[in-house]
């Protein structure tokens, strides 16, 4: 659409304001069951013009609703009551999450239209599996895989609320703080039903050399001194955790992590539904980011092609949401990224590529690691490349199927194939700090895991006979490759893994079998 196109152009930093200032305008209301939709809404215009709003279910029906203006809010506030404390006790906090009932609910009369809410989790992959064998070809198919699972705009909306709620908190405290999504809910990578990863950003790195400029004197705040960053990074988020914990309507189950290497506090927001993580501002984790943001709004096929990976990945159990020894999304993504730039000709540049449109505004220097990149997507040239996602899905399992991963890395900056620095399994350059390799987890067994089955969905997808499949009413293309590949495959797939050392294969065989059982309830999941 249209609408989808003038979007993509804005840079990340737009897109995050936008986003950021909507959601300060924004509240949450929990609804009555039987709701007339237009009572609310003239209800709530009397504080101010309602710009947007959207119904979702989450125990229980839920408006969210954003102002044209920030005072509205504080209007409506002034209006609302405090809940009479009959058994518990209240903690005083005056948030943007309010409760309405009906005060006569016997003299209203259901509506006769019902209220449309918006879906805040992906369909089942069964489901999927039986939109998909409607499709005409695998291009389509990957297209309602990525329509399916891709956040929505409403979903985006209650992520960044969610974030506006926790700085409501912060800014008790440090009063010019931001709270941001980063990662899968900015990246255009993040999938319904994925958690929120924010930081709290005291944004004043650049505030230091400007205001050093007028007058006499050299003037600084007095503020408490801390041994090293990572403890105040430690005290700040204790405290914040607490807060959320003692006050925050709505956040349970929260757990400080202060000893991880990135301290964090976890908790679930239950007024919007997401699985939380809050940390303290990581920049270079902003920078890939907007890397993955740029790489998404390049082509229409780098986001299908990531969404249809990621997925089957999970489906054979390659990917887990719990910490281990598997590859990781984001090493996924980083896989079918350097697959595209590899494509003859490229279909997305290389970091260095990207780095040398940079200009001036665009240089960042972070802990010694350049992660300088141009940031105005209509500095990039649109490739040439026409490559159907039939022919580019074939190609990414035939290609990674046979890649030497013994002696070869992957390296997104040059775009090239180069000598592994060091004998993990899997090696992927972390794209700024260039020292790290992103897939250090991924142990032997996994990778090979990974071969077998690139190669066995390679071999499925040449072998197929698309029109009979059709006519058996067989699952073909794209869903032929979500359904486990079960145990009446595992003689075929011995064959096909020929070269594949030996030893493995027998762990492998029985891990293929362990996952057909839990494979399906895993891809649901997340």
């Amino acid at each position: 659409t249209d609408a989808e196109v003038s979007t993509r152009k804005k840079t990340f930093a737009e897109v995050q304001t936008e986003r950021l200032d909507q959601a300060e305008r924004t509240v949450l209301i929990k609804c009555p069951s039987k709701l007339n939709e237009k009572k609310l809404l003239q209800y709530l215009s009397s504080h101010g013009n309602v710009k947007s709003h959207f119904f979702f279910e989450n125990r229980g029906i839920n408006a969210l609703i954003e102002f044209s203006e920030k005072s509205s809010i504080a209007s409506l506030q002034d209006a609302v009551g405090i809940p009479s404390a009959s058994e518990h006790h209240v903690v005083p906090f005056k948030s943007r999450l309010f409760t309405f009932t009906l005060k006569n609910p016997v003299s209203q009369r259901v509506e006769d239209t019902p209220l449309h809410l918006s879906p805040q989790c992906h369909i089942p992959v069964k489901d999927l599996i039986e939109k998909l064998c409607l499709a005409d070809s695998i291009s389509s198919q990957m297209y309602i895989l990525l329509n399916e699972y891709q956040l929505s705009e409403e979903n985006i909306k209650l992520r960044f609320l969610a974030c506006s709620l926790v700085r409501d908190f912060a800014c008790a405290y440090f009063p010019d703080s931001t709270v941001k999504p980063f990662g899968s809910s900015v990246n255009t990578f993040g999938k319904l039903g994925s958690d929120v990863d924010m930081f709290l950003d005291f944004g004043d790195a650049g505030k230091h050399a400007t205001k050093m400029k007028k007058g006499p004197f050299e003037m600084e705040y007095q503020m408490k001194r801390l041994p090293s960053e990572r403890l105040a990074t430690q005290r700040i988020l204790s405290v914040i955790g607490d807060c959320l914990d003692n006050f925050g309507p709505g956040c349970v189950n929260v757990q400080k992590i202060l000893n991880a290497r990135c301290p964090l506090v976890k908790f679930s927001h239950q007024p919007t539904g997401f699985q939380c993580d809050l940390s303290v501002s990581n920049s270079i984790a902003i920078r890939s980011s907007e890397l993955l943001y740029i790489y998404g709004c390049l082509d229409s096929r780098v986001r299908a092609l990531v969404f249809t990976i990621r997925c089957w990945a999970r489906v054979h159990g390659l990917t887990n949401s719990a910490p281990g020894t598997w590859i990781t999304n984001f090493s996924l993504t980083m896989m079918v990224m350097f697959f595209l730039q590899k494509r003859s000709p490229p279909i997305i540049p290389t970091l260095d590529q990207l780095k040398e449109l940079a200009d001036e505004k665009d240089k960042h220097i972070i802990g010694g690691y350049d992660c300088s990149f141009v940031s105005d997507l209509r500095k990039i040239k649109p490739t040439k490349n026409t490559e159907t996602l039939d022919v580019l899905l074939g190609e990414f399992f035939e290609y990674f199927g046979n890649f030497d991963f013994r002696k070869n890395s992957i390296n997104l900056r040059k775009g090239k194939e180069v000598n592994k620095p060091e004998s993990s399994p899997l090696y992927i350059w972390n794209p700024f700090e260039q020292d790290l390799n992103i897939s250090k987890n991924v142990n032997q067994p996994q990778l090979e895991k990974f071969i077998a089955m690139a190669r066995e969905s390679a071999w499925i997808l040449q072998k197929e006979e698309k029109t009979q499949q059709m006519i058996d009413k067989e699952p073909w293309g794209l869903a032929a490759l979500l359904i486990p590949f079960g145990k009446s495959n595992s003689s075929k797939m011995r064959n096909r893994m020929k070269g594949i050392g030996s030893e493995t294969i027998r762990s492998l065989l029985d891990s293929l079998k362990l996952n057909n059982a839990n494979s399906q309830q895993k891809a649901v999941g997340k």
